[in-house]
């Protein structure tokens, strides 16, 4: 029986080797970038330290260089880092790099429809016509910020409210924003403690938490098993699910009212375009994707603005000359007379330089989205086979030391040229680059403008807690750089 039980152990030991041997010599004959030994079946897991995902991956990047190679489990990711690399992937060859890799956290709820998680043709027609619409609509025009500029007054009223109690602003960023997007795609507004509001809400900031918690990373990372082991990361698809039911029943009551010839919303315009396009049988125009693309852009339009507004708070609070210096610009330039509007923004270089570095600084999105090449690319030398994945590595980018002087500080001067005017610079990717970058960047950009210096022009920041460099530090520990809860008040001015 002993006899046996070591052969069997010993056939299982030469069967592992060989798997192994095979394995790795299939690995180095693919002619893949370099990159850490991964193990069968689990690939790099190990090497990735638990709550220190970013970080691992800045330090594989100074061991194998800008351009290397991760397993997935079996699968090869290609990980690019430093602005030069990032930039000639996604710009300079931005239809090589366009594809979308996977999330598996949220393609059991959309799959790969609407404009998120969808590639080639289905992925152009969404794009396109999101793009175009939300143009016209009004996102980031003019005509837009009339909505933003009323919210953003509630804001303050709710602020006003306070007399000087601290208050983690959270929620009440959350609201604000939400009702700024809800407007677009729904044409509704709710009232911050409405409870179908305050649900929609709730779903957005579950949803974010379990795709950034370890089980949810690790599904991102080894979904092959993770799709089968029980945990937080399962409750997505049902949390979702709830979002799903909700744009499904505003998609219903749209269909009702609907006028052709006069849209109110995103929601209409797409279905418009749903009927022009019925007989066409390569249309991608239909209700699953309609549904898709306004659960990716409620989903990214809330938590992602509401986050950075935490951040550039919290860095005001342990910056004040920074909020001295912007109050000092917006009551130069705008006063305390009337509200502010985007135009100011362009005779207020401080300010602009001080929003570009909070983003740079927040790095809110540090892996960006994954893409996927949409073809066999032949990059820096390295061979990667067509639907490969890719990961574009933003927090090198951001802290790429030849384009930022202290590229780990909070420092304005980043974006300041010698005589104190707004510097533009490149390598500032917060709503990614190329062909996916951001639906909802202009908006957004809108949004931070107009709240931040309607709040500076009537209050000054001040908090009884006393932040150290480590609280206000971006972790870099998952997908996303969420700041830490805290409280703060608003003194007026």
């Amino acid at each position: 029986m002993e006899a046996v039980g070591i052969g069997t152990l010993l056939v299982g030991f030469i069967s592992l080797l060989l798997i192994y041997i095979v394995w790795n010599s299939m690995r180095r004959n693919n002619k893949l970038p370099p990159g850490p030994t991964p193990l069968p079946l689990i690939g790099n897991l190990l090497q990735i330290e638990r709550g220190q995902l970013v970080n691992s991956f800045m330090k594989f990047s100074k061991k194998y260089g800008s351009v290397y190679t991760l397993y997935f489990g079996p699968n090869p990711v290609i990980c690019l880092s430093g602005y030069e690399t990032v930039k000639e992937a996604l710009i300079d060859r931005a239809e090589e790099f366009g594809g979308r890799g996977r999330i598996p956290t949220l393609e059991k709820v959309t799959q790969d429809y609407g404009i998120g998680l969808s590639n080639g043709e289905r992925w152009k027609q969404i794009r396109n016509f999101t793009f175009r619409n939300l143009r016209d609509l009004g996102f980031g025009k003019k005509g837009f910020e009339e909505k933003i500029q009323e919210e953003a007054e509630n804001v303050m009223e709710e602020l006003r409210r306070l007399e000087g109690k601290p208050l983690d602003v959270t929620k009440l960023f959350m609201d604000a924003i939400s009702n700024v997007l809800l407007a677009m795609i729904f044409g509704c507004r709710y009232d911050y403690k409405e409870e179908t509001f305050m649900e929609l809400l709730g779903i957005v900031e579950e949803t974010y938490r379990l795709i950034n918690c370890p089980w949810g990373q690790l599904h991102t990372i080894f979904p092959q098993i993770m799709d089968h082991i029980p945990g937080p990361h399962q409750k997505i698809t049902s949390v979702s699910e709830k979002l799903m039911s909700f744009i499904k029943e505003r998609v219903r009551v749209s269909q009702e009212t609907l006028d052709q010839t006069s849209p109110r919303h995103f929601i209409d315009s797409f279905l418009m375009k749903m009927e022009k396009e019925k007989d066409k049988p390569n249309s991608e125009f239909n209700e699953r994707n309609l549904v898709a693309t306004v659960h990716h852009l409620f989903i990214t339009g809330t938590e992602t603005i509401t986050s950075t507004f935490r951040r550039a708070l919290l860095l005001l609070l342990c910056h004040p000359e920074v909020q001295e210096k912007l109050q000092m610009e917006i009551d130069g330039v705008i006063g305390r007379d009337r509200i502010p509007s985007i135009n100011d923004r362009a005779n207020m270089p401080y300010t602009d330089a001080v929003m570009h570095e909070i983003l740079r600084y927040n790095d809110l999105a540090p892996f960006n989205g994954p893409h996927m090449v949409t073809k066999d690319v032949e990059f820096r030398g390295y061979f990667i086979p067509k639907d490969t994945e890719v990961y574009t590595l933003l927090c090198t980018v951001h802290r790429d030391p030849s384009k930022f002087s202290t590229p780990f500080q909070f420092n304005p001067n980043h974006f300041l040229d010698e005589n104190g005017k707004f510097k533009k610079n490149d390598a500032m990717m917060a709503f990614s680059a190329g062909k996916r970058i951001c639906p909802g960047e202009s908006l957004a950009r809108m949004e931070f403008f107009l709240f931040l210096t309607t709040i500076l022009q009537n209050f000054k920041l001040t908090s009884q807690t006393r932040f150290s460099e480590a609280d206000i530090t971006p972790k870099l520990a998952g997908f996303l750089n969420v700041p830490l809860h805290y409280e703060l008040s608003f003194i007026p001015r």
